[in-house]
């Protein structure tokens, strides 16, 4: 006996179809065969879930299951006349049962005739005819696989440039994904009919693959725009220099101004990420960081403290705390 398709799919029978949707492809994915290593009460589950959803997806096959004129199976209950399926009934004239089929009523067949008996058909023929046609308009289920969703971590590179992976699926089988160059962290790259086989000759579901930009590196990504951190040296700093940066495209010449401190950030337009069939590209962001340099024999030290008795300067905010420290060291 086929199990009530609302109680099968866990949902209500005022459920809306994005509902009854939503809770056939969470269950599809949880029994579906692929995953149970060939076990046969998931697969039984599976098929009455499948059968479930085949009913209540149908507008038509639900209102009748809802009006009690057909069963969880999609056959017509006895006795009922609607949907052009007949009635099933006592024929007390030969003791037994037989089938009634067509709009017409029992008045009009010939005398002697046996209920949905073809004229002149021979008995065999009367019975294999009435089989035939009781199962004739027998619904069957067709369902889509459901979706299966997977998440692909990348570096910034591969993402930026595009590159070639393999997922491994819940089967074992691995899954060829090409990422598109300008692919951006958390973009779902659809694989079409990759997922859960369907069931009847249903369509396969999709797999939708999430890509995820592993952190660390020399770069890091924002949408299509790159970062990357460059160090420079004092003289660098100060006085200016051209100085090799590289990027996602290779090294590239850029001018450091005089002056610069750690922090300054420098634009290299277009030479970020460009996504695939667009002309917009992003750009490249390089920040500046000064190192000083090593002052094995105190050189530099001594310089700076001369240089900064003749030329002292201020960075932050005057404050009451500069100034106690200011007196003791007069002090």
């Amino acid at each position: 006996m086929t199990p009530d398709p609302y109680r099968t799919l866990g949902v209500a029978k005022s459920a809306t179809p994005e509902q009854i949707k939503v809770a056939y492809r969470r269950l599809a994915r949880e029994h579906h065969p692929d995953t149970q290593n060939g076990d046969k009460a998931a697969e039984s589950r599976f098929k009455d879930i499948s059968n479930a959803y085949g009913l209540l997806s149908d507008p038509a096959k639900r209102r009748r299951f809802d009006a009690g004129e057909i069963d969880a199976g999609g056959n017509p209950r006895p006795g009922s006349q609607a949907g052009g399926y007949g009635t099933y009934k006592r024929n007390t004239s030969s003791g037994g049962f037989g089938f009634g089929f067509g709009a017409g009523k029992a008045s009009d067949a010939k005398p002697g005739a046996k209920p949905g008996a073809e004229p002149g058909a021979k008995p065999e023929e009367d019975k294999k005819s009435r089989f035939n046609a009781f199962f004739r308009d027998k619904p069957s289920i067709k369902a889509k696989g459901a979706d299966v969703s997977y998440t692909l971590k990348v570096s910034i590179l591969d993402a930026a440039m595009g590159a070639e992976k393999t997922v491994r699926m819940t089967t074992g089988k691995t899954l060829k994904v090409t990422i598109p160059p300008g692919t951006e962290n958390g973009q779902v790259l659809r694989l079409k009919d990759q997922g859960m086989k369907g069931l009847g000759g249903g369509k396969s579901g999709d797999a939708l693959v999430e890509i995820l930009i592993e952190a660390g590196g020399a770069f890091t990504a924002d949408g299509l725009d790159i970062h990357s951190e460059e160090p420079v040296t004092l003289p660098e700093a100060v006085l200016g220099a051209r100085i090799e940066v590289q990027t996602i495209h290779g090294p590239v010449l850029v001018t450091v101004p005089e002056g610069s401190n750690s922090g300054t950030k420098l634009r290299l337009k277009g030479k970020g990420s460009q996504r695939t069939g667009s002309d917009v590209r992003g750009d490249h962001y390089v920040t500046l960081k000064v190192v000083l340099p090593k002052d094995e024999d105190g050189a530099f030290k001594a310089f700076v403290k001369k240089w900064a008795a003749k030329n002292p300067y201020r960075v932050r905010p005057n404050s009451k705390k500069d100034e106690t420290l200011k007196r003791t060291a007069a002090e």
